[in-house]
Formats: C-alpha cells, structure tokens, sequence
C-alpha cells in the first residue's frame, strides 16, 4: 500500500514558511533567499506564496523593505492551516486511497474506517504549530513538552 503522501507544493511551502519561522519575529525576507536558505526552486515557491498569502499565513511586503514575512508568529499558525492552503479546504474530507473516485454516494472499501481516522488527523493537525516543525533538527529531537528551557542573564528563554 502507498503511504499518505502531500504534494511538492505542501513540502516546499512547510519549508519555506520552516526558513521564516526561524527567523526573528517580523523579519521580511526576499523570495530569492527564502528559496536560497531552503535549497527550494524560486519560481515554484512565488506561486506558493502568492497562495499563502491569500490565506493570510504570510504578508508580501513592497518598497524599501519588500520580500515576505509570516502574517502572524509561527506559534499561532497551524500545520492544519498550511496544508488546507496548500491542497484545498477538503483536504480532511477527501479520501487519500482513490481520490476522485470515492465519496460518501459511491463509497470504497476504506471510506468508513477513513472517516474515523480523519477527525483525529485533522486535530493533530491543528494542534501542531509552525513554531514547533520549524526548530532546527538538532533541537527538535525532543518530544514536545519534553524540552527544558533555560533563562539566560538577560531573561530571554533559552532551549
């Protein structure tokens, strides 16, 4: 059986937003270095940002400082949120084994047991943040919550 796979656009897109979240707060980048930071092709990456940006996970910026930003702080953005912009707003409704063929009139042999499993994806999926697939590989080994912060001397938290 071939495993649940998202399309290029959805990996490209976590990767590019990965290269904004671990930026300061706020920090426009240029699409040429978004794309250059994330080893990403430039000109597929203007046509996913341009659908980022209507879903309001990211702000274009033009003038002096032009480029993208992350519309709001990659703690609040959901992994559920990108990929619904990404795939579609059926994305949690639509079956993963025969899309396009299977639905609710003429049903396949998993619909059922899919229609089970899809809430539970779907609330991890939102629970998930941008902030926590974003962290360095280094970093991110740790089960969430099991990370301890420390306080350096200026109050700043440090992982």
């Amino acid at each position: 059986m071939t495993a649940v796979k998202l399309s290029r656009e959805s990996q490209y897109g976590l990767e590019a937003l990965s290269v904004l979240a671990q930026q300061e707060e706020g920090t426009v980048m240029l699409l040429k270095d978004i794309a250059g930071t994330g080893n990403l092709p430039s000109g597929f990456l203007a046509k996913i940002f341009q659908k980022l940006a209507r879903h309001k996970l990211v702000s274009s910026h033009r003038g002096a400082v032009r480029g993208y930003a992350l519309a709001r702080p990659a703690r609040e953005i959901s992994l559920r949120e990108i990929f619904e912009a990404l795939e579609g707003p059926d994305l949690f409704s639509r079956c993963v084994f025969w899309p396009g063929q299977c639905g609710d009139q003429n049903p396949c042999r998993l619909h059922e047991q899919w229609g089970k499993i899809r809430p539970q994806l779907q609330g991890i999926m939102e629970k998930v943040t941008l902030e926590q697939v974003a962290l360095p590989k280094s970093r991110s080994t740790a089960p969430a919550g099991q990370r301890k912060e420390r306080r350096i001397e200026d109050g700043r938290r440090k992982s």
